[in-house]
């Protein structure tokens, strides 16, 4: 199992590939469209990550001391996002989930190529990923 960090770094590397943002979005959006989605019974205002632009539904649970996220979004760019964080933090421990420092989306200059309110969405979403790495250190499911 790749470790936080390896997964971080193979992801800036994936970026550097591209020579502009056009074609980093493209990436972003196929990741998206690649993204196992969560079960409709989940797609409720439970699951609902708050202070996101686009709808975006978010699920964890725990199988064999490691964490598994699946998501989706009512929005292209918002699901290729989630699919980014996934790659990252699904299949971790908690513990390395709520301790993680996501840097990989300031070196590939993620942020900074959002809209103010995408922006906030990332900023929501990277917060409930921990949160659930925080909450299921002792439990099974959220």
């Amino acid at each position: 199992m790749k470790s936080i960090e390896d997964k971080q770094r193979e992801i800036i590397e994936d970026f550097s590939l591209f020579d502009d943002w056009m074609q980093k979005y493209e990436y972003i959006i196929d990741l998206g469209k690649s993204l196992p989605l969560i079960e409709e019974e989940y797609k409720t205002d439970e699951y609902l990550i708050k202070g996101c632009q686009s709808r975006v539904w978010l699920r964890a649970e725990i199988k064999d001391d490691r964490v598994y996220f699946k998501a989706d979004s009512d929005a292209v760019i918002t699901r290729g996002i989630i699919a980014l964080l996934i790659r990252v933090l699904s299949g971790q421990k908690a513990v390395d989930i709520g301790g993680s420092d996501l840097y990989f989306i300031d070196r590939i200059g993620l942020k900074e190529h959002l809209s103010p309110t995408r922006s906030n969405g990332l900023t929501s979403m990277v917060k409930q990923m921990k949160y659930y790495g925080i909450g299921l250190q002792n439990k099974e499911t959220v």
